[in-house]
């Protein structure tokens, strides 16, 4: 028994020491959060995603609809090679407004979601965390435009390297031709 407490101790330290100084958005309001959202700068410490998809990126598109249960249903609109193609994430809320988990079919494990900082009419800092072979972290640049005010991406930029990204590993990606099809 206390070696499982000290093993559980020990691995929430070491969690809380990845992104446990990162707190969600004072009194966030997810009804202001909704809508359309553009994926205009990610960050991320995966070695093996920089280098061979940076020139492959394209900005990505969302909708957030909440639902009445507080869970967050998100469809994301991203470009492939193969074409456009969407996918439906469903966040289910925690305790603490501003984040969520998500279970990655994927990678078949739960991610955190924390909606670190938005203003809700023009960007979004939001922080995904999971917990693999090592621990990887995320931090994405949304606006609701394809096209955010230079010093919104400085203030994400300085959010990322301040938690440790590599200037490298931050991309601003062009936007994505027809992606989603008109319509949407």
């Amino acid at each position: 028994m206390r070696i499982t407490f000290v093993t559980m101790a020990t691995a929430m330290v070491c969690l809380m020491g990845v992104h446990g100084d990162v707190q969600p958005q004072r009194d966030f309001d997810l009804q202001r959060f909704a809508g359309k959202w553009y994926r205009v700068g990610l960050a991320y410490d995966s070695p093996g995603f920089t280098a061979p998809y940076r020139d492959k990126l394209r900005v990505s598109m969302g909708i957030l609809n909440p639902q009445t249960n507080g869970d967050v249903n998100l469809t994301m609109w991203t470009q492939r090679s193969t074409g456009c193609r969407s996918k439906l994430y469903t966040y289910e809320k925690t305790a603490i407004p501003g984040a969520f988990t998500y279970f990655s079919t994927r990678h078949n494990k739960v991610k955190d979601i924390t909606v670190v900082e938005t203003n809700y009419n023009e960007y979004a800092l939001v922080l995904k965390h999971k917990k693999m072979d090592r621990e990887y972290t995320q931090v994405a640049l949304y606006g609701r435009s394809q096209k955010v005010k230079p010093e919104v991406i400085q203030k994400f930029k300085d959010f990322a390297t301040s938690h440790g990204f590599p200037k490298d590993a931050i991309l601003t990606p062009p936007p994505a031709e027809n992606c989603p099809p008109y319509g949407h």
